[in-house]
């Protein structure tokens, strides 16, 4: 692995997020694709650990409801076993170690030599979502972490705020981010807790 206190954290880049035609687009987050695309590379060619989170309902879930508010309930999006809860293309971790939020597992030890993890979650929150995120965390106890996908003031929020209380350094790309009109957005709160944002390109000068 390369720096092993260095970590990347793709956020929720899936099918019913991304393309126009996903159960809950976020418009616009389709033009980030190809940044996606470099960012993948880039922590592949530098062999750097992913952990890539990932929406995963089942009808019962608490977040989804047939009269969504679209702050704390959406409609039906990412359900398991579909094609809209797929990663696109251009974020699709390979040989990935994955956990599922509802399996049990009885070692995390694939954990330490994968580049590729992934973590399904039934919550917006990555921490609340799936019981194994802190454990898997605590094993690969990185010092900066840096985050992107969406949304940007829903799960990608949940999981600055998580992370930013768990490790030194959190590092936000804001060309790879997009959010949901609506809500607020995090920015402030993220500077008070110490988050940086900067542009990709500026990334390597401070890795």
């Amino acid at each position: 692995m390369g720096n092993e206190k260095l970590i990347f954290w793709n956020v929720d880049t899936q099918v019913d997020f991304v393309e126009p035609e996903g159960k809950l687009y976020v418009k616009g987050a389709e033009k980030i694709k190809p940044l996606w695309q470099q960012i993948t590379d880039f922590a592949k060619e530098k062999n750097i650990r992913v952990v890539n989170t990932a929406d995963y309902h089942y009808p019962e879930s608490e977040e989804l409801s047939d009269e969504p508010d679209f702050v704390n309930t959406f409609p039906q999006h990412c359900m398991a076993n579909t094609p809209g809860a797929e990663y696109v293309t251009e974020t699709q971790p390979e040989n990935a170690v994955e956990f599922d939020w509802d399996k049990d597992y009885d070692t995390f030890d694939a954990v330490r030599s994968a580049r590729n993890i992934l973590i399904r979650k039934d919550a917006f929150d990555v921490f609340a979502g799936n019981p194994y995120t802190d454990n898997i965390l605590q094993i690969l106890s990185p010092e900066t972490v840096v985050v992107y996908g969406v949304t940007t003031n829903v799960c990608v929020n949940d999981a600055v705020v998580g992370l930013s209380k768990r490790v030194k350094r959190v590092i936000v790309l804001q060309d790879a981010i997009k959010e949901l009109p609506n809500i607020p957005l995090p920015f402030e709160a993220w500077e008070k807790l110490g988050v940086e944002m900067m542009a990709f390109e500026d990334l390597e000068s401070v890795i």
